[in-house]
């Protein structure tokens, strides 16, 4: 069991699954075009079994190694879910699953380290995210009873109810035809309706989304930090105990020496 566990957490057994993740994405997406399934369509297929056989072999060699404490890894528990979806049968009223089997190609973030980290920090950033979230909410809610109340009467469409008026804005937010398809014609009507849209781009576009990416980069951070902290605490560990091992072998040499000088 020992030998089983060295090897799926060796460095080669690692950059072999993650090279079928690979191969798998391909093949998956080389499924969706008719003109090599045509011409390829059973090899593509047989690709895709075996790599999904490898990768319940390498489930079941994993429980067998960790038993209950495989279920303590949230890694693991997600190799478990995006394979078990693709051992669903596609058949009948799970045809729809079929089209999930790409999610297999997702493990790459639990193999990769470094597609964890980005995981980790970005699960850290959620606190942070939920109260500018809020504050992006109370804008949205605040300009779009001003929107509908200013412009309602004159662009039912675009702003004739509460949830019109947050769509248009949001549109307006992601800077998307903002100018052409929504506040010039506004203008022709309401000339001074820059004067709305403006400060709503600048609290919104240019503050609150802002903020977004300084939490994320903020939490990314942290995370590169706790890793390197930990790395650090790992390598003094193993420079102690190396140091003890050093003491203990001078202590040997010296009590070997004494001892052949007292003869």
């Amino acid at each position: 069991m020992q030998r089983l566990k060295s090897l799926i957490e060796s460095q080669a057994f690692e950059q072999a699954i993650v090279t079928l993740i690979i191969v798998n994405a391909v093949s998956l997406g080389l499924e969706t075009s008719p003109a090599v399934m045509d011409r390829a369509g059973g090899l593509i297929v047989l690709i895709d079994r075996l790599i999904l056989s490898v990768f319940v072999v390498e489930l079941l060699a994993k429980f067998a190694v960790y038993r209950t404490a495989f279920f303590r890894s949230p890694w693991r528990i997600f190799d478990l879910i995006v394979v078990g979806i693709a051992l669903i049968p596609s058949a009948g009223a799970f045809s729809v699953l079929r089209a999930l089997r790409i999610l297999r190609v997702l493990r790459l973030v639990s193999v990769v380290p470094s597609l964890r980290r980005v995981i980790g920090g970005l699960l850290n950033a959620l606190p942070g995210m939920g109260s500018i979230l809020l504050l992006l909410g109370l804008f949205f809610y605040v300009f779009s009873v001003m929107a509908t109340k200013l412009f309602g009467a004159s662009f039912p469409e675009w702003f004739g109810s509460i949830p019109a008026s947050a769509y248009s804005l949001f549109q307006v937010m992601t800077l998307e035809s903002w100018s052409m398809g929504i506040v010039r014609p506004v203008m022709e009507v309401y000339p001074w309706a820059w004067a709305f849209f403006i400060p709503f781009i600048l609290c919104t576009t240019f503050t609150v989304l802002n903020l977004f990416i300084g939490v994320v980069v903020s939490a990314m951070q942290k995370e590169h930090d706790d890793q390197a902290a930990s790395d650090r605490a790992t390598l003094h560990d193993d420079q102690a105990a190396l140091l003890a091992e050093i003491g203990k072998l001078r202590a040997e040499i010296r009590a070997l020496a004494a001892e052949r000088n007292s003869q």
